[in-house]
């Protein structure tokens, strides 16, 4: 049994969990621990505070005592407000605290870029446009080109977590480029694990959405693939060899 610790900020799409966790179909435990959300605000400096290093450090012994192997900051936007490097150091602060492999879902998204071998990228985000095009800069310092971005302008990640199946699709048929390798959805409190193979194969591209690259990151941390094609396409191609 493989035991994946996620920190996830609030109660929005924590539900994804369990649903990707049977969508899985293998020993592997997915544990998701809530952390303090603070001011639900896609608000850059309510972001920065509900993902600094004492909320984070305060869901970590819970984590440690359930077996974790590795634990992801489930949250997007409360990762790269902080900066590329800043984004590393609150990585780094949350390995030392939790006495493990660390990372969050904005460099899971990095990571599962590269993995597909994806050079130009489509952004459709749930945020305001300012929060967006943090994401956009984020992904741009992982090497990624943004093609296309497309923020909704929701403020909070409430609403985020009422959203169904229409406007998810709607979401990403606007976000859509023809020049995009992949589609990237990158909000936590977005659920999307149910409707993944059905928006690739609509889109014609590989769909990375948040919480399916949140998982996907907790796997590479602890050297384990799965083969899932239910969560799409980074879940059943082999891993790109990067030059």
């Amino acid at each position: 049994m493989t035991a994946l610790g996620f920190l996830y900020p609030g109660h929005s799409a924590e539900d994804d969990y369990p649903r990707i966790e049977q969508l899985l179909g293998s020993d592997i435990r997915l544990d998701v621990f809530h952390t303090d959300i603070g001011e639900d605000a896609h608000r850059v400096d309510a972001l920065r505070e509900m993902g600094s290093a004492e909320r984070l450090a305060a869901g970590v012994e819970e984590l440690r005592l359930a077996g974790a192997e590795s634990v992801v900051w489930a949250c997007t936007s409360g990762s790269f407000v902080y900066g590329w490097e800043g984004a590393h150091e609150q990585v780094r602060a949350l390995a030392l605290t939790a006495g493990m492999p660390a990372s969050s879902t904005s460099f899971a998204f990095v990571h599962a870029v590269r993995e597909l071998g994806a050079r130009r990228v489509a952004v459709g985000a749930t945020y305001p446009d300012d929060v967006a095009d943090l994401f956009a800069e984020f992904l741009r310092a992982g090497g990624a080109e943004v093609v296309a971005l497309r923020g909704s302008g929701i403020i909070t990640a409430a609403e985020v977590g009422t959203w169904g199946e229409a406007e998810v699709f709607a979401l990403a048929r606007a976000a859509d480029d023809p020049d995009a390798e992949a589609l990237l959805l990158p909000d936590t409190a977005l659920h999307t694990a149910a409707h993944i193979p059905a928006l690739e194969k609509e889109l014609g591209k590989p769909v990375l959405t948040a919480n399916q690259v949140t998982v996907w990151e907790a796997l590479r941390l602890t050297d384990r693939r799965v083969n899932a094609p239910a969560l799409g396409a980074l879940f059943t191609r082999e891993p790109i060899v990067q030059a």
